[in-house]
């Protein structure tokens, strides 16, 4: 019995049922980001590299041996869209090599995972997406790919609620309280941090479709004069 991205935990008497047992394709390198949003997880911690393990089910989330394992780097540009889409291909071949090593009887002895290293990706709550200034620039242009395509990361510019698709990050000394309104030209939104600024480059407004920053500001000139 094979599962991807099962959101249960199967019970004693069905991970028993079949000769081989039951496997599990789990977007992370193991054991690290156990749980159900290990793709989001690794992008909001600043993760280099992550992968896929395909396991061998256990009773515990996520706490079986491993049979197979690859690896991928996190790009800068990736959000948890298009580093979903790869990870995706990856289990796939993955799974389609152990199934052919099966049964040609070749698979390695499933390799138990280190007890150290030990990390949960909770489930995410749209209300993580909410941006708070309070934080690292860094940490929120983080956020920003980890919510890509949902829940979307999401502040408010000028009493306005706004989605935000992309956004740079400028380390740095603040200029200004967190959440003040820097800057707003065709470069971007420019929001002060505790450190730094999170420049806003594509973002969508209540029932609107995504647009760049220029848009938005040809759309409310005032945002431009009071920065």
């Amino acid at each position: 019995m094979i599962v991807v991205a099962y959101g249960l935990i199967l019970t004693p008497q069905v991970l028993s049922t079949p000769k081989a047992g039951c496997w599990n394709v789990h977007a992370s390198i193991l054991p690290r980001w156990r749980g159900a949003a290990p793709i989001q997880r690794a992008l909001m911690a600043g993760d280099t590299e992550t992968g896929v393990d395909l396991m061998q089910m256990e009773k515990g989330l996520d706490t079986g041996p491993v049979i197979l394992s690859r690896r991928t780097p996190i790009l800068s540009s990736d959000s948890a869209g298009s580093l979903h889409d790869r990870l995706a291909l990856l289990g796939a071949d993955l799974l389609a090599e152990g199934l052919q090593r099966w049964q040609a009887e070749t698979l390695p002895p499933p390799r138990p995972q280190d007890e150290f290293g030990v990390c949960y990706a909770a489930k995410i709550e749209k209300h993580e997406a909410i941006l708070d200034f309070e934080l690292s620039c860094t940490v929120l242009e983080r956020k920003v790919r980890a919510f890509s395509p949902w829940p979307i990361a999401e502040t408010v510019l000028l009493g306005e609620r706004v989605r935000v698709h992309a956004a740079a990050p400028i380390p740095g000394i603040a200029a200004a309280p967190p959440g003040t309104l820097l800057r707003a030209s065709r470069s971007g939104i420019d929001m002060a941090c505790r450190d730094g600024v999170l420049s806003i480059s594509r973002l969508q407004r209540d029932g609107g479709k995504v647009i760049s920053a220029v848009d938005y500001l040809n759309a409310r000139p005032m945002l431009a004069a009071s920065s």
